[in-house]
């Protein structure tokens, strides 16, 4: 199976000479989407160093204002974590996962994403991750140099890929800039209904975010979501009302009164 869909993004990378050694890795596992968001550095002289023979892979390398931005068109986001928490529930190792990865890129980008090197993705960054692996390392240092972190990953991804016959394309998945104007809207519409709480929105929506990142959305999931988000705030708004009063009408028992 191919790779050429796989992406590796970084987020705010602070060392061009880290950079360099990422499209190294990459290039040595078979991979050649390289984008920067927001790097911390301005002289590229490193990058070009340290990459050697993969050079192709720097002059391609695309650099965005935003994760968004780096991530609008893929179909599946991973981002890498080495903590767990609240909001970052992986949902397993490389190894585990890569086979399904390595699936999906036959017929969607697939973005890999990384964090900083001093202190990995944030809670902003995580909201646009459909799904979180980590690397199992040692208790007494968990944590990996960005390169090594890619390399890692690129090298799962590259065992998988050589294991996996070639087979017909799976499903299509919704791009991220879709799914994430569909958060958006459940967001509104949560809050129209006072379901999420004014203060913290975002903690059940990371939630509904795992959920979903978890099962994948194809274009027509995204529609009905996006359906059911407009007749919640229709409700919210005191469509509840004339639907009392059809049911009312139609001769059917009427729903509870709004409290």
């Amino acid at each position: 199976m191919k790779l050429e869909n796989c992406r590796v993004v970084l987020v705010r990378p602070a060392g061009a000479a880290n950079v360099g050694a990422v499209a190294r890795a990459m290039k040595n596992m078979g991979l050649h989407q390289l984008v920067l968001v927001q790097p911390r550095f301005r002289n590229r002289f490193w990058v070009r160093a340290m990459a050697v023979h993969a050079g192709d892979v720097v002059a391609r390398m695309r650099v965005v204002e935003n994760l968004a931005d780096a991530v609008a068109d893929a179909g599946l986001v991973v981002g890498t974590t080495s903590r767990a928490g609240l909001y970052r529930t992986p949902l397993g190792s490389a190894r585990e996962l890569a086979p399904r990865l390595v699936a999906a890129a036959q017929s969607n980008v697939v973005a890999l994403v990384f964090g900083p090197e001093d202190h990995g993705l944030s809670n902003e960054d995580i909201k646009w991750c459909h799904q979180l692996l980590t690397i199992p390392a040692s208790p007494e240092y968990p944590s990996l140099n960005l390169a090594q972190a890619v390399m890692v990953v690129c090298y799962e991804l590259f065992l998988a890929a050589q294991a996996q016959p070639q087979s017909e394309l799976g499903p299509r998945w919704a791009p991220a800039r879709d799914v994430e104007f569909l958060f958006q809207r459940l967001r509104d519409a949560f809050l129209r209904i006072g379901y999420l709480h004014p203060q913290n929105p975002d903690h059940i929506l990371f939630a509904f975010r795992r959920i979903l990142g978890r099962a994948g959305l194809e274009e027509r999931d995204v529609k009905i979501l996006l359906g059911l988000a407009r007749q919640i705030e229709w409700y919210g708004d005191g469509g509840w009302r004339i639907l009392q009063e059809k049911q009312r009408e139609a001769g059917v028992t009427a729903a509870p009164e709004k409290r």
